[in-house]
């Protein structure tokens, strides 16, 4: 499986005197490679250990899971999403070429900034709140040290306090910073980072273990799904919206996977790399918040499901410092790698010759700001049923479409030069693969009742009730759709 040299010297040359070309941008020869293995790996380790896969099944069971049933979720989503992750990892690594450009061959060179754009806004919502979670974090450090910042009566700006808010800008500046760094700078965090996060997870995992005498009581709660308890044989019901939920967590870097493994070393490495760190970690990570937060209802008398608010109760400052100190580094890692990244080449994907990564990280953090994130993750039941499902309404049939033409229509080929040049083959109508569009616009459709009723937009009764079931099955749907109606419309009209 390993890659075949696929970019020679006139290759790269073609690249470059495109109109659509820029250094960020560009594909990355061979001797630039330096991501292997164990690169992909810490990656995945690196983005999946942190605060939200920590909470991640905390909703699952609040809706009745027991805990290995939550765990097998996001296990399983994880395992689901695994497999457009690796395909369209391909590309990147076969030919060097970052997300927007590989959409160029689907979309047009032109139209690739309606996938690009998409999947930036996307990520500028996770960058503000992960970036939140963070700034969340310091304050709650800082509030123990000098209690005065969390007195009552505290001034608020925008629904917060003056002193959250500072923090949040404090954090968002240190974001800004290794965004200017580059991303070799990125590459060292996230190495730094995945020992790191294993270690103090399973000390975390460890000291609740032993603090409480064992687990506690969310490991021997029954399922509220089980025969004669709350919610017997509504299990599916509530499973297939939950893996939807669960496959839309890393639905965004399934698109944008190709910004990394552009640096991979050969296919095997991005392969195998990827295999080993995304499902078991997810599934690690989740396991230690969901026995964790058990332990906390024996030691604490109440269920405490933020990591940060269990280490605030922590006595020694020594210790409650440098636990908080690693969960600020490991947002921060997960936050360049996973929401900053795409959007800055997928920001810069809208006018090469004008915007660079680092213009486009700063517009990114700028609409995280903007978005105001705190309100985003106030109900955990709408982060998972709007947030998550909404947005693998639209980001499916994006890899659907992706995956359809790289694979079936394409097989593996693409002329790398001209998917840098505005006149090229992959121009279609104007810049515009009407095919695509039409393709996408047709996939997100039957998502899009589901999606009103559930943000009550419109009430359920004005909508047939299987377009609204449909809704739980959001990221299958747009995937599936947009798969095959590509095909079809593309073998109808192939230069369209």
């Amino acid at each position: 499986m390993d890659a075949t040299p696929a970019l020679d010297a006139s290759t790269l040359d073609a690249a470059r005197t495109g109109s659509l070309y820029n250094e960020d941008l560009a594909p990355v020869s061979w001797d630039r490679r330096k991501w292997g293995l164990a690169s992909f790996a810490a990656l995945w380790i690196s983005m999946s250990a942190c605060i939200p896969t920590y909470m991640l099944a905390s909703s699952l069971i609040g809706g009745g899971m027991n805990w290995w049933e939550a765990i097998l979720t996001v296990f399983l989503g994880n395992l689901i999403v695994l497999i457009p992750m690796v395909l369209n990892a391909h590309a990147g690594t076969q030919y060097g070429i970052p997300f927007p450009v590989l959409c160029r061959a689907s979309f047009g060179t032109m139209g690739a900034n309606l996938p690009a754009l998409l999947r930036a806004l996307v990520a500028c919502g996770w960058f503000g709140i992960q970036t939140w979670i963070g700034g969340s974090a310091i304050y709650k450090i800082l509030a123990i040290f000098f209690p005065g910042l969390a007195a009552p009566g505290m001034s608020t700006l925008f629904g917060i306090t003056l002193p959250q808010f500072a923090c949040f800008l404090f954090f968002w500046a240190i974001n800004m910073w290794v965004i200017y760094m580059g991303i070799e700078s990125i590459r060292f965090l996230l190495n730094i980072k995945a020992p790191l996060l294993i270690a103090l997870g399973l000390l975390f995992l460890w000291w609740a273990y032993r603090t409480a005498g064992g687990f506690g009581p969310i490991l021997s709660q029954p399922s509220a799904f089980d025969p004669g308890q709350a919610k017997a044989g509504q299990f599916f019901s509530f499973f297939f919206p939950a893996l939807t939920g669960m496959i839309g967590f890393w639905a965004t870097l399934s698109l944008n996977i190709p910004d990394f493994s552009r640096y991979a070393r050969s296919q095997r490495d991005q392969i195998i790399g990827q295999t080993l760190g995304l499902p078991l970690t997810m599934a690690l990570y989740a396991f230690i918040g969901v026995a964790v937060t058990s332990a906390t209802t024996i030691i604490y008398g109440q269920t405490i499901w933020d990591p940060t608010d269990v280490l605030a109760r922590f006595k020694n400052p020594v210790l409650l410092f440098v636990a908080m100190l690693a969960l600020c580094i490991a947002t921060l890692a997960t936050n360049i790698a996973a929401n900053v990244v795409s959007p800055a080449n997928d920001f810069s994907q809208l006018a090469p010759r004008k915007i660079s990564f680092r213009t486009g990280g700063l517009i990114t953090g700028i609409i995280g700001v903007l978005i105001m994130p705190w309100k985003l993750v106030a109900d955990p039941s709408g982060y998972i049923f709007t947030w998550l499902i909404g947005y693998s309404a639209l980001l499916g049939p994006i890899g659907g479409i992706m995956i359809a033409d790289y694979f079936f229509v394409r097989r593996r080929q693409l002329n790398v030069g001209a998917l840098y040049d505005g006149a090229g083959e992959y121009r279609y109508t104007n810049g515009i693969s009407l095919v695509a569009v039409v393709a996408f616009l047709l996939a997100v459709l039957p998502n899009l009742p589901g999606f009103l009723v559930t943000i009550k937009a419109i009430a359920p009764t004005s909508v047939p009730g299987p377009l609204v079931e449909l809704y739980n099955y959001a990221w299958f749907v747009g995937f599936a759709l947009a798969f095959v109606i590509y095909l079809g419309l593309r073998k109808i009209a192939p230069n369209s």
